[in-house]
């Protein structure tokens, strides 16, 4: 990596950070939140998926915007806004009685601003690396953001103990000097901006799509999988832990914190082996990881020992960690820089569907016991087949630009 890069790309790790506090940090808090808000397990996911609702419908128009504009020119705003909507979140908590309606409509907007960070700073980093230290550069990108997941619980946890609420004042405290660090280190050159007009813009990402339509729609819905297993089991365990053990609190944080970790170090390691690795390998990373994933989710369906579930989980994570360096690098390969926008903020759209969808289903399928975990890794096995099948070299669309 050159040393002129480091400020800029320290600056996008730094979003992806801060992007995924959205969700994560309030994992743990799941169980404060019903018991102070009175409302039930999937009542109290909904501040999980708004925020994820939010974000998907954004991502396509922030990435769309973002091939026109440029990509800073949408962060930084998306930043603001996601900061300043966790803070009002925390304030309509602290100063009325029952908040929880406003609490949601806070987390929708603030997941608004997020659609306009994560997925571009993704792009922005397809941008700038244009040799085979993409995959490298994506797997740290994909570390931060999972490093991010790790430090998130324990961080909730800990400002949760102060009042169930502080936690949303966080996101202001972080989002706004990374704001500022991105506008001040970020130069993007101008030819990453499409010079087209809309109709041919539209036409171009048209032809893309149809004639890769398959082997995309393939990857994203990998890419989809891995977040709904993230937040969903999670989630699960979560509650799991408190209601049944009474682990509540940083105990309860540096606990989930456990399969995060697993995730985010298979990531940062997953990026380093498969730098300039051919596609067939990167494909056989994506399938492997998912059957992995899948696999350790049927065994703690079968477990009844709840910290056999959590080493179980955490070898899900293991697969996760994986799939999502080389996920991205597909992805982010298959268009060229002036139409990477929109189709990597397509990919990150149906991540958030995961992510959103997770919570709750897991919450809904709790009565049923192991059901919800066999499920899941049903739909993780079946995604690896997938990919194995239809995700195949032709849909790269370029390397260079």
């Amino acid at each position: 990596m050159k040393r002129s890069t480091i400020p800029k790309f320290a600056s996008l790790c730094a979003v992806a950070g801060v992007m995924v506090l959205g969700n994560s940090m309030l994992i743990p808090l799941i169980p404060a939140f019903r018991a102070n808000l009175g409302v039930s397990q999937v009542q109290a996911g909904l501040i999980i998926t708004l925020f994820s609702v939010g974000a998907g419908l954004t991502i396509p128009i922030a990435g769309l915007i973002s091939d026109h504009v440029g990509r800073k020119n949408v962060i930084v705003p998306a930043l603001l806004l996601y900061g300043l909507a966790g803070g009002a979140a925390g304030l309509v908590s602290s100063s009325i009685n029952n908040p929880f309606p406003l609490i949601l409509v806070a987390r929708f907007f603030q997941g608004v601003g997020a659609g306009g960070t994560f997925q571009l700073a993704m792009a922005l980093t397809g941008d700038i690396f244009q040799s085979e230290e993409r995959t490298k550069a994506l797997g740290y990108l994909e570390s931060a953001n999972g490093f991010g997941k790790v430090l998130a619980p324990l961080v909730g946890s800990a400002l949760g103990l102060i009042a169930w609420f502080v936690p949303f004042f966080a996101y202001t405290a972080a989002a706004m000097p990374v704001a500022a660090a991105v506008w001040l280190t970020v130069k993007e050159p101008e030819s990453n901006r499409t010079r087209s007009s809309a109709a041919e813009y539209a036409r171009t990402v048209a032809r893309i799509i149809e004639k890769k339509a398959l082997p995309l729609g393939t990857a994203f819905f990998g890419g989809m999988v891995v977040l709904f297993l993230y937040f969903g089991v999670l989630s699960n365990i979560s509650d799991l832990l408190s209601e049944r053990y009474g682990v509540t609190g940083l105990s309860l944080g540096l606990v989930i914190a456990v399969p995060v970790s697993a995730m985010a170090v298979t990531s940062l390691l997953a990026g380093k082996l498969l730098t300039g690795k051919p596609f067939a390998l990167l494909r056989t990373a994506v399938t492997a990881g998912l059957a992995v994933a899948g696999l350790s989710l049927f065994g703690s369906a079968m477990l009844g020992s709840v910290y056999l579930k959590v080493g179980l989980v955490s070898l899900m994570g293991v697969g996760n960690g994986v799939v999502l360096p080389s996920l991205n690098t597909i992805i982010t390969s298959s268009a060229k820089t002036q139409q990477r926008g929109l189709i990597t903020a397509l990919y990150g759209t149906v991540r958030h569907v995961g992510a959103a969808t997770g919570p709750p289903v897991f919450g809904l399928l709790a009565n049923f016991g192991v059901l919800s975990h066999g499920l899941a890794a049903s739909v993780a096995l079946l995604a690896s087949v997938l990919t194995l099948l239809f995700v195949k070299e032709s849909m790269l669309g370029e390397t260079a630009s």
